[in-house]
């Protein structure tokens, strides 16, 4: 038997494919740890056109897997050639898609006849990862590219399913675990960073997806940020200080999504009495004025940073601030392993003096999400996964407490149209 050295690429290759064997069963099981609470009748649902039904989310991920990866072996037959139509996103090069917001008027096929595709499909794709077969590096790079798409879709699922359970007036629990907060907040403080040429984007041999790169110099004026996010308290100040009501505070399509939609406080808020609450995972619970606010949109994230007498930072300034501030924070997978709510919290404990930047809520910036300068597509139908999007949406930076851990870094780019609020999306200021 001919040993390989550690110095082979294919030695490389090899421990590459036995590492992606191991995150791809982490990755899958996280998936059915965040779908356990559930019952197969929320699974069903679609409150709304962004939102899809969990069964979606748990057939479309092992649908990018079998056809992404699975499709390309000689010996391939699809589990079931119609799920191609049922659970393909937007891939027009893949084929035709089931109207997106007719997602929740299927009952068939049941949610457990989409576990079992699921267990099909991880049996193949163990199979296929585990063989001595070794996969090419553009194969193991799509095996990776999925993994980091599911973990995209967990963070979908939990705030899909958050929608799903709003929309009941028996304000069902998703868990029963309770909000973590912190009477020791930290007194917030402006951090200042100085003018010149940085350079952004992702560089390096981790994953990162294509949207990230390349990277590129900017030059930036001197900018200050504050050390943390806008609170429930500091945003209930906007809102008795008349801040949906005063039209010289908002962008014109802004204020228009005010008087269309009646929006007087964030999603989930709601007031009875002179009391407000907010409907959260674990339940209808009183608002915490010292916890992050979420759940607004671009727009009065724009509205409330122009009250405060500042603005909404850009995109370059986040990365550039966030340099020297370690990647962590309050991310799901650390929440559900500690017991508490998936819900933003104000742990006063800190390694940086920019507070959560990462974790917790995702922060709007006034950035328009647009191609880095030289950007390209990649071809084929993964290269659809980001480039076609770069219109009419807004870049948000940092994760939140819906994001597993070690699914975001710096250059890591989200994005959505600016009226979007049911992503866990809240402010940082900047001047």
């Amino acid at each position: 038997m001919t040993s390989v050295s550690p110095t082979d690429p294919k030695y490389a290759s090899r421990k590459r494919q036995q590492e992606l064997l191991s995150k791809y069963l982490s990755v899958r099981s996280f998936t059915n740890r965040i779908v356990a609470p559930l019952e197969p009748e929320d699974c069903v649902i679609q409150s709304m056109l962004n939102v899809s039904p969990t069964r979606w989310h748990l057939a479309h991920t092992t649908w990018f897997f079998e056809t992404f990866v699975l499709k390309s072996a000689p010996e391939f037959r699809a589990y079931n050639a119609r799920f191609e139509y049922l659970f393909n996103s937007y891939y027009n090069s893949v084929g035709q898609q089931y109207p997106r917001a007719q997602r929740g008027m299927l009952s068939r096929p049941t949610v457990a006849e989409v576990l079992d595709y699921r267990r099909a499909i991880d049996e193949q794709m163990i199979a296929r990862l585990e063989s001595a077969k070794r996969l090419t590096d553009q194969e193991l790079d799509v095996v990776e590219l999925g993994m980091n798409h599911e973990q995209q879709h967990q963070e979908l699922m939990l705030t899909d399913i958050k929608h799903v359970l709003s929309r009941n007036p028996l304000t069902p629990h998703y868990s029963s675990d309770e909000l973590q907060v912190d009477s020791h907040r930290l007194t917030s403080s402006w951090l200042d960073f100085e003018e010149g040429v940085y350079e952004i984007g992702h560089c390096g041999d981790v994953f990162a997806f294509d949207n990230e790169s390349p990277r590129h110099r900017v030059f930036l004026e001197s900018f200050s940020l504050c050390s943390q996010t806008v609170t429930v308290g500091e945003y209930l100040e906007f809102i008795n200080d008349g801040g949906y009501e005063r039209s010289e505070l908002w962008l014109s399509l802004g204020w228009h999504q005010v008087q269309t939609h009646g929006w007087q406080g964030p999603l989930y808020w709601q007031q009875k009495d002179g009391v407000w609450t907010e409907f959260t995972l674990s339940g209808q619970v009183d608002l915490q004025p010292s916890l992050p606010v979420c759940h607004v949109s671009y727009f009065e994230a724009d509205a409330f940073a122009r009250w405060a007498g500042a603005r909404l930072a850009t995109e370059a300034e986040w990365e550039v601030a966030s340099e020297d501030t370690p990647e962590e924070g309050n991310f799901a997978t650390s929440l559900m392993d500690s017991g508490a709510a998936i819900h933003p919290n104000d742990n006063a404990s800190t390694t940086s003096d920019l507070r959560h930047l990462y974790g917790n809520v995702w922060e709007w910036t006034s950035s328009s999400y647009a191609p880095y300068p030289g950007y390209e597509a990649p071809a084929g139908a993964l290269g659809e996964y980001n480039g076609k999007f770069m219109c009419n949406q807004y870049v948000l930076r940092g994760g939140s407490c819906a994001t597993p851990v070690g699914h975001v870094r710096r250059t890591y780019r989200n994005f959505f149209p600016p009226e979007s609020r049911w992503q866990f999306s809240g402010v940082r200021l900047a001047r």
